[in-house]
């Protein structure tokens, strides 16, 4: 497994060893061994899969402490531009977002850290978003930001008039009326 830093602290690209021939391929999704050297242990108790058509974007969400949670994303099927926004008080990089093409060739999986929101936009006619996470979803603790808010400048690739967003996504508040993740 290769592990590859981003710009944003805790936030890292796995990109796995694929071994294929004539019948197909395999290789390792997950290992703990392969999150060790990060110096830091996950102890992933929740496993969530979603599927989506074109167009559909999910997020930007999040969970508060004290159930905050990690997530190791990927792709099974299709293709999607996995964002997040870094919502902790005093980091370096508060306020930036990070944007990485997952899909079912590349294999890579992206290591969410706590203090994140997370969103993606399905970029091929479906896809088959699947991930863990370290802690369990809790509705009450729920937060997220507006994937349109100015002050983010994503691009989500997909033009607006083409997004999917659920009604309950296109409430959610911008940065600015946002407290920081503590």
């Amino acid at each position: 497994m290769h592990i590859i830093p981003t710009i944003i602290e805790g936030a890292f690209i796995l990109e796995p060893k694929v071994w294929g021939d004539e019948r197909g391929y395999f290789f390792e999704s997950f290992s703990t061994k392969y999150l060790e050297p990060l110096g830091t242990t996950y102890n992933f108790v929740q496993d969530n899969e979603a599927m989506s058509k074109f167009g559909v974007i999910r997020g930007l969400h999040y969970q508060l402490p004290p159930f905050a949670q990690t997530k190791l994303v990927r792709v099974v099927k299709g293709e999607v531009l996995d964002v997040i926004v870094d919502i902790r008080k005093g980091s370096p990089t508060y306020g930036r977002s990070l944007s990485v093409r997952l899909n079912e060739v590349n294999k890579r999986q992206f290591l969410v850290p706590k203090g994140m929101a997370h969103g993606y936009a399905v970029l091929s006619s479906e896809a088959i978003f699947a991930y863990k996470c370290d802690d369990f979803y809790h509705p009450e603790h729920e937060g997220g930001l507006n994937i349109h808010d100015p002050q983010l400048q994503i691009d989500w690739i997909i033009p607006r008039e083409n997004q999917i967003i659920s009604s309950k996504d296109l409430l959610l508040p911008n940065l600015g009326q946002h407290l920081p993740f503590e």
